[in-house]
């Protein structure tokens, strides 16, 4: 049954995790990945907000693997990250890779805190 939920959370997260990046980088006349870069840092909400509440007892082992692993999984991208950031610099876009590495680590770690703050707020 575990293996279900990641399926049916990979599911959704993947495909979601597409159609956000192409709609978020069609709105942006930049080389700069801001797609990879929203995904990214909505999963890390998404997760802080999840541990939150796993910590506080309001959501289970399922809840986790279904959209922890599973969605979370599907919808964020370390790999495109690494590869995106790669490609910045190699076409000679460094600033723009340094800024991608600096703002990912910040944003995530921030989204990450502020839904953790989120769900100490709502489940106590």
């Amino acid at each position: 049954m575990n293996w279900l939920l990641v399926l049916l959370g990979g599911a959704v997260g993947a495909p979601l995790r597409y159609l956000t990046d192409r709609a978020v980088q069609a709105r942006h006349d930049t080389v700069f990945p801001w797609g990879t870069f929203t995904v990214n840092v909505a999963g890390s909400m998404i997760l802080g907000v999840l541990t939150g509440a796993v910590l506080a007892g309001a959501v289970g082992d399922a809840a986790q693997l279904l959209l922890g692993t599973g969605l979370c999984g599907a919808l964020t991208t370390y790999s495109t990250f690494s590869y995106e950031t790669l490609r910045l610099a190699e076409t000679g876009a460094v600033f723009l890779a340094v800024a991608n590495v600096a703002a990912s680590i910040v944003a995530g770690l921030g989204a990450v805190s502020v839904g953790l703050t989120l769900a100490r707020v709502v489940f106590g």
